[in-house]
């Protein structure tokens, strides 16, 4: 899952990106045109988006967003509380909002809604394929009954993989769900982890889920 904040709150912006690296790949900038370059450039699976940015400011960056007609999920963080900033932002294309303090961990449940809001394929916290299952929510794998450790970025791409069953997905696409803006990439990462991630999870079986599609990218199915 790859992550876009868009904070001006240095500290804030740090403190929410280091507690949700874990599950997230993540981008920060901490101004609206900065923010829009990156949604011209990657593909996010969410959005946490303030709304008191300097240069374009949340909710005119918002409605750009819906009038490009992406659909990614975006949940709002304000320190304004008033009853019609809320239904602006809602009516703008926000999908959720928070308020300014906020606990972790509600932070965290309403990500997870949002997820599985737009998650039509399943909408569940378990992700099943085959005899490979995967628990979202409780970040463990197994296969066959048999629980398989990976590192996170072995789950992020695997997770992404399993989210897109029978579908070819290209070296970038993967890329961009295990890496930030900040890597540079034009190695064979991508492959070096697919291998990491087969001898976990295909190399004690004779039916094998992890497919090479030559020069397109790999497949999880066949």
């Amino acid at each position: 899952m790859r992550m876009l904040i868009v904070e001006d709150e240095k500290d804030l912006c740090n403190i929410l990106k280091k507690r949700l690296q874990k599950d997230y790949t993540i981008d920060v900038c901490m101004d609206g045109e900065i923010a829009k370059d990156y949604l011209n450039t990657y593909t996010y699976d969410i959005i946490l988006l303030d709304i008191m940015l300097p240069k374009i400011d949340g909710i005119t960056l918002l409605k750009w967003l819906r009038n490009q007609k992406k659909t990614t999920p975006v949940l709002l963080l304000t320190a304004k509380s008033s009853i019609e900033e809320r239904v602006n932002g809602l009516d703008s294309g926000a999908d959720d909002y928070l308020i300014k303090p906020f606990a972790f961990e509600e932070l965290q449940a309403r990500l997870r809604v949002l997820l599985r809001r737009n998650i039509a394929a399943d909408p569940s916290d378990i992700l099943i394929y085959e005899d490979l299952v995967m628990d979202t929510k409780k970040k463990k794998v197994s296969r066959n009954g048999k629980e398989i450790s990976l590192t996170t970025k072995e789950y992020k791409l695997l997770q992404y993989m399993m989210r897109n069953p029978g579908h070819v997905l290209s070296r970038d696409q993967l890329e961009q769900r295990g890496w930030d803006s900040t890597f540079e990439g034009g190695s064979n990462i991508i492959d070096v982890y697919i291998r990491y991630l087969r001898k976990k999870i295909d190399s004690d079986y004779e039916k094998k889920l992890i497919h090479t599609v030559y020069g397109k990218g790999y497949c999880l199915g066949e």
